[in-house]
């Protein structure tokens, strides 16, 4: 079913879709209207992802944001958000980023699913959602904001597709049965030095909690997660700010190592 979309929604959706294309971030809606919210975001997250599937892109997943308990009380929440995951925003492990490509990067590794069945709540469960993986990898996520200097409330971020940025996905692997998701530590380096460390537990005390979560919101909206789909489960740590030159090495138990480098600016 079409959702009517006010002229509101449409001009922030076009608002964001040109600050994707330029690099130049925009005010935060929230300074001018601080009574928007999720719902709100939504709205105008929904019409920025017609814009731009209309200009060639393509939706391969989901991702959620906000799956740690600091993260939600910073924003002020008690559930995580979701953007989507575009085809242009996925590397291979090893990648070195477009020159420019960012407004203001960070850096998060976390744990990446690929579903091998289809999920649609409501419903599922974490043990229904642990069966629909074919595949699991270690990921490391480039969060982005169009929004200006980061200051972002909740309908700001989920807006901007839940600040994504792009993904660079390790080499996929089976889900092992004996395999608790909880306990998969990770050790996250910039440099060659170590700046974090990690356990899947972070994402909301387990990252295949995190896929019956999104089966069961996007269900409420009649959105089926697919097989062959990208699910990204969250941060294990807080994100790191990325700069011109650097390389970033996450190292995960039973996953294996995922790598980006950064371009020149």
């Amino acid at each position: 079913m079409d959702i009517p979309v006010d002229d509101d929604v449409r001009l922030k959706a076009k608002a964001l879709y040109e600050a994707r294309a330029t690099g130049r971030p925009i005010p935060p809606f929230t300074d001018a209207q601080p009574e928007l919210d999720m719902n709100d975001g939504y709205a105008i997250q929904r019409e920025l992802v017609a814009l731009l599937t209309e200009a060639g892109d393509t939706v391969i997943g989901y991702k959620a944001g906000l799956t740690s308990a600091p993260m939600q009380q910073l924003l002020g929440v008690t559930t995580p958000d979701y953007g989507p995951v575009l085809a242009s925003t996925v590397y291979e492990n090893g990648a070195t980023t477009p020159d420019g490509a960012f407004i203001a990067p960070k850096v998060e590794a976390e744990i990446v699913f690929r579903l091998g069945a289809p999920l649609r709540g409501p419903g599922v469960t974490a043990a229904e959602a642990r069966a629909a993986v074919s595949e699991v990898m270690a990921g490391l996520e480039i969060v982005d904001s169009r929004i200006e200097g980061w200051r972002i409330r909740l309908a700001d971020t989920v807006a901007d597709l839940a600040s994504n940025g792009a993904v660079v996905l390790g080499p996929p692997c089976e889900l092992p049965a004996d395999c608790d998701v909880r306990l998969i530590g990770m050790a996250f380096s910039r440099n060659g030095e170590l700046v974090a460390t990690g356990a899947g537990a972070a994402a909301l005390g387990d990252p295949t909690a995190v896929v019956a979560w999104l089966a069961n919101v996007l269900g409420e909206h009649g959105v089926t997660l697919e097989a062959g789909q990208l699910i990204m489960t969250g941060a294990l740590h807080a994100a790191v700010p990325m700069a011109p030159g650097d390389s970033f090495v996450a190292e995960f138990d039973r996953l294996g190592t995922v790598t980006l480098h950064v371009g020149d600016a």
